[in-house]
């Protein structure tokens, strides 16, 4: 639904999206997430025929952003995280006057109105004054826009901005159920929302993408960095020798409080030595309280390659 090859965009000799490439299948939910200044909203204009790349290949159901822009906005409902609503009109005539600029007739534009009005929870709110309506209310209207005509494609900038936490959850379980007739790309900063909703998260830096994948693949990615704990008696220099000598460990560092010894253990690629440590500490007869694994979370793992990226950049620009 969503082919991107090689987009690259620079604004004079600044590269604000580097050659990327990524696709979007039919009734997908993907997070798109990135720091500040990452590209992630360059990437997002030039897929709703906002901003012209540089080079590169973009299709959005099947229409080419370049060169068939009309059909590709015929096909994508665009939901950006400051919403431009005329806050001098009435929410029901705003959505009357979008219609018209779609180009849907009058029960045409009746029709969308009431069935985005209840996609949206706007009932109550309808008939109100734009101006009137709280931020997470306008959020609402601006969604009800983006749904309209009824799009293959949704482009969603942080939608949740202002929302309470019911509102939140609510609109999680929404846009779970647009994914039956719509495909979406959820652009956010809240990365528990992403985890939540996205079936594929896509993690943009520094113009490039550092990581892609399922949740499964990324929280496989995040073990490699997590960390075992532990907590021994017995003579801790035996203790941290013993288990630094196990095959799947790479260091041990070891604080001592009242006889415990809390051992923090990083492990090697795809190990896992817990099982061995517990044998280990039955031979030796130490005493145990606690073995974890001590995972990292997906904001830990966004910071760190994100931090790696910037770094590499910085890189690159000390040595050009």
């Amino acid at each position: 639904m969503i082919q991107v090859k090689n987009l690259t965009k620079r604004f004079g000799e600044r590269v604000a999206v580097n050659n990327i490439s990524f696709h979007i299948e039919k009734g997908e939910i993907v997070g798109f997430m990135g720091p500040n200044g990452a590209g992630k909203t360059t990437t997002i204009r030039i897929l709703t025929c906002y901003m012209p790349a540089t080079y590169g290949a973009v299709t959005v159901a099947g229409y080419d952003v370049f060169t068939q822009s009309m059909d590709v906005r015929r096909e994508i409902g665009y939901l950006p995280e400051s919403t431009p609503l005329d806050v001098h009109m009435r929410a029901r005539e705003y959505l009357t006057f979008r219609g018209k600029i779609r180009g849907l007739d009058r029960s045409e534009r009746v029709a969308a109105i009431k069935r985005v009005a209840d996609l949206c929870w706007l009932g109550d709110f309808i008939d109100r004054p734009i101006h009137q309506l709280s931020k997470g209310m306008r959020q609402r209207v601006g969604l009800a826009d983006a749904l309209l005509h009824d799009p293959k494609v949704l482009v969603l900038d942080e939608p949740t901005v202002g929302l309470d936490p019911t509102q939140i959850r609510e609109t999680r379980n929404l846009i779970q159920e647009l994914a039956l007739r719509h495909t979406v790309l959820l652009s956010s900063h809240i990365l528990p929302e992403v985890e939540a909703t996205c079936k594929r998260t896509i993690i943009i830096a520094g113009g490039n993408i550092v990581a892609a994948g399922s949740p499964d693949e990324l929280k496989t990615r995040i073990r490699e960095g997590s960390k075992l704990i532990a907590e021994l008696t017995g003579d801790s220099k035996e203790i941290t020798r013993a288990v630094g000598d196990l095959g799947g460990v790479n260091s041990v560092t070891c604080a001592s409080d009242n006889g415990w010894h809390r051992l923090t253990i990083e492990t090697k690629k795809n190990a896992d030595p817990r099982e061995e440590i517990f044998k280990l500490a039955k031979e030796k007869k130490w005493s145990m309280r606690e073995l974890r694994l001590e995972a990292s979370t997906l904001e830990e793992y966004f910071v760190r390659i994100t931090a790696e990226q910037a770094a590499r950049s910085k890189t690159r620009e000390a040595k050009s």
